[in-house]
């Protein structure tokens, strides 16, 4: 913040300017200050904003879905709250989770290459703990996962990473199918050390306890979707499937409305005193000709021309051009 002058100083450095001690020139001024945003060229921002808030909205859609479940399988009252959405390396995101823990590897067609779902240990103790009879409290040491606990984690997985279709229907319809699981997080060489991901991590509270689970999702297996991980792209296609539904709507009710059509064979003008005297077996000459089109009224509004004939034992007409009324009126 600058430095706030009294008046005494200013009236000193305006008297030290009229004298000519000091010039214009010679008067210190404030440095200037350059904003630079540091950019790390060996970690690309290739996620933006507007696709990191679409993950980040998708998945919070997606946190309420498996409260649900997680509710229902384990009869407990479970919160998940996605708590950030971010861009990391793999690599960085292997170092950041424990060893052992449940790495489970799975694809979502269409979405490319593969997608890890990682439970931290204590989830999985927890969910084990009451799958088997437990309270789920307590604590639990950290130890290697037995073929049992992978088996019980397995099924809880598949039902979690089910959910993620309801998550994305809005965006794709994707078909989620799991491929393997891992507890060595070091031994999952799916993805090259420095190749981007979103880390969307939640918490998952249980009672008293709180433990994470996190989902990475590659740059690689959304590079050809990205257009769709936009905000307004999303509203859009909304948009459109309601505007879509209603011209529907709005048709079907349109095509039940009666309209009157009539067929003008043709017209003259005459007096007053003319059409008084009319009478019984008069005749009125018409100013088209015999074989001239004849207009077609919707609604007393010119429609099209037609040719007038018979259709069996009844009177009809031939439509012959319809009436284009733009260009009628530019005419």
């Amino acid at each position: 913040m600058a430095e706030v002058l009294s008046q005494s100083e200013i009236d000193a450095l305006l008297a030290a300017l009229s004298s000519g001690e000091i010039t214009p020139d010679e008067m210190p001024k404030e440095e200037e200050k350059q904003k630079v945003k540091p950019y790390d060229f060996r970690s690309p921002q290739k996620f933006s904003k507007d696709h990191i808030r679409t993950l980040e909205l998708i998945h919070d859609n997606y946190a309420r879905i498996i409260s649900n479940y997680l509710t229902a399988q384990l009869r407990a009252n479970v919160k998940v709250k996605i708590e950030s959405v971010q861009q990391i390396t793999y690599e960085e995101f292997i170092h950041s989770i424990p060893n052992p823990t449940i790495l489970t590897v799975f694809k979502m067609p269409p979405l490319s290459g593969s997608i890890l779902f990682e439970t931290n240990p204590q989830f999985v103790y927890e969910i084990m703990d009451v799958l088997l009879g437990g309270t789920g409290y307590g604590k639990f040491k950290l130890r290697e996962f037995t073929d049992i606990d992978k088996n019980i984690i397995r099924h809880v997985n598949q039902g979690l990473i089910s959910n993620l279709k309801l998550a994305w229907e809005d965006i794709l319809e994707v078909h989620p199918e799991i491929e393997g699981m891992e507890t060595n997080p070091a031994l999952n060489q799916t993805l090259a050390p420095n190749e981007p991901v979103a880390l969307i991590t939640f918490s998952v509270e249980m009672g008293k306890s709180s433990t994470f689970i996190n989902i990475c999702i590659p740059y690689l297996s959304v590079e050809k979707t990205l257009d769709k991980l936009v905000i307004q792209y999303w509203f859009q296609q909304s948009d459109e499937d309601v505007i879509n539904e209603s011209r529907t709507k709005l048709r079907e009710r349109i095509n039940i409305v009666n309209t009157e059509i009539s067929a003008v064979l043709g017209s003259t003008s005459i007096t007053v005193e003319q059409f008084l005297r009319l009478s019984l077996g008069d005749i009125l000459i018409l100013q088209e000709n015999t074989n001239s089109p004849i207009k077609v009224m919707v609604e007393n509004e010119v429609y099209c021309y037609g040719k007038p004939g018979l259709v069996g034992k009844k009177m009809g007409v031939e439509v012959l051009d319809i009436i284009d009324k733009d260009v009628e009126n530019y005419e």
